[in-house]
């Protein structure tokens, strides 16, 4: 067997065993590295590890930093709160207040599923109180994940536009941010129609209501800590006012993406820096927030990232994309590899899966004519908007927090059937949409 199949086998391993067993799929790849590099490849271990990118996992740090900061301080609360208050009582427009505040949480840097925890069970608590579709709330939140999850400086959008550097494929990060954004956005729209969206907008809640907000927020796990108090007080114990605090931390998320985008600045010392100046105004508060650091994903992207540069040594990515190419034309090689992507992500990990996809898709891109920008997006797409799926972390935890208006069988079986259809379909219009119009 070849080094090319011993580390494709490798790779279908530590899927299967990340997919199985509650272990982080990062660690399990670093152990394939180790193995695969030395034994298949034979090389030292300076030249496995010389695969992480430092560049990448001081960003995640960064922008994880930076949002638990945002969190710790009431900042996130604030934008939950004033988005639900600023629809005026509509029902119909709540569905949307939260896919709006999930996909800012993602694009300005949360973790995919911290986002979907976080503001599922707001919104499913919403759902319940005013009669509204748990199966159309819970994946609002889902697909706002994923609609702000390839922003320039989120998690998705760095790891993504991360790998594309690195293979010297062009900058395409705004490109791979809107496919996602419009693709959820239409899918949502969808689901707004086909599970009686339509039906709440003749109704009406009053806004003012100060104790249904507070216990919606509280039953998400919403707190807020105020000065002089610890850091879990609950919404309702202080001023409904902005603080100082608060305004510096929205400020400083705007000032991160007007550098790093603007100035081309290293998006992970500035989210860094940022962050640092914030806790150093409010040091006691904050003391804890760098435990708060994504470090699970941290040890996931480091450790798949290492293992995709074994895949390149073993020559994997041409193997596969050759022969995906070898179907008869290239268009046809990429809606193979949209489906794997969707597939795979639906039972396994989107953050490990983008680093060793995408390079898998380059053999289709540099001889197919395939443009690089929208065939990495329609992987993007692909790869992450299956995460709707009872069996991905951010699916699993909208039937956890289901609404006690229906039943956890009934509720799994919504989910799993609209999952199913996602798998199904969302591959093939991506790649309908994206990747054929530019063939």
């Amino acid at each position: 067997m070849g080094p090319e199949w011993v580390a494709i086998v490798a790779l279908v391993a530590l899927f299967v065993v990340g997919t199985v067993l509650p272990i982080n799929m990062g660690a399990l790849a670093y152990v394939a590295a180790w193995l695969v590099g030395m034994y298949s490849l034979n090389l030292d271990e300076k030249e496995i590890l010389a695969g992480v990118s430092g560049d990448l996992i001081l960003t995640l740090i960064g922008v994880t930093y930076l949002f638990a900061i945002a969190r710790n301080n009431g900042t996130v609360d604030l934008i939950v709160r004033a988005a639900v208050r600023g629809v005026g009582g509509r029902v119909a427009l709540i569905p949307w207040v939260m896919f709006g505040v999930t996909a800012v949480l993602t694009a300005i840097g949360a973790v995919s599923p911290a986002a979907c925890a976080i503001i599922g069970p707001i919104a499913l608590g919403f759902a319940g109180r005013y009669g509204i579709s748990p199966l159309m709330m819970g994946m609002f939140v889902v697909h706002g994940a994923q609609a702000g999850g390839f922003s320039p400086i989120s998690i998705y959008g760095t790891i993504t536009n991360s790998v594309m550097a690195d293979n010297d494929l062009p900058n395409s990060e705004i490109t791979i941010f809107l496919a996602s954004l419009f693709v959820n956005l239409a899918l949502a729209v969808v689901l707004f129609i086909v599970l009686g969206g339509r039906r709440l907008m003749s109704q009406r809640v009053d806004p003012d209501e100060e104790d249904t907000l507070t216990d919606d927020l509280h039953r998400g796990g919403a707190t807020v800590p105020a000065r002089g108090m610890g850091a879990s007080a609950p919404v309702g114990t202080q001023a409904l006012g902005v603080r100082r605090d608060q305004v510096l931390t929205l400020l400083a998320f705007l000032l991160v993406a007007l550098v790093a985008l603007i100035f081309d600045k290293n998006i992970g010392f500035v989210s860094i820096t940022a962050a640092v100046l914030l806790a150093m105004l409010s040091p006691n508060e904050h003391k804890d927030a760098v435990k708060q650091i994504a470090w699970p994903t941290v040890l996931l992207v480091a450790g798949v990232s290492t293992y995709a540069t074994i895949l390149e040594t073993a020559g994997s990515p041409e193997f596969v994309g050759n022969w995906a190419a070898d179907l008869g034309t290239a268009v046809l090689g990429a809606l193979v590899l949209c489906y794997v992507g969707g597939v795979v992500s639906a039972f396994a990990s989107s953050t490990a899966l983008l680093p060793v996809i995408i390079p898998i898709a380059i053999p289709l891109i540099t001889e197919g004519g395939v443009s690089a920008g929208l065939f990495v997006a329609a992987l993007a797409v692909s790869s992450t908007i299956v995460d709707v799926s009872p069996f991905s972390t951010n699916g699993a935890l909208m039937l956890a927090n289901r609404p006690d208006t229906i039943e956890e069988q009934v509720y799994y079986k919504q989910i799993l059937t609209y999952s199913v259809i996602v798998v199904l379909a969302a591959p093939l219009l991506v790649w309908a949409l994206l990747v054929l119009p530019g063939w």
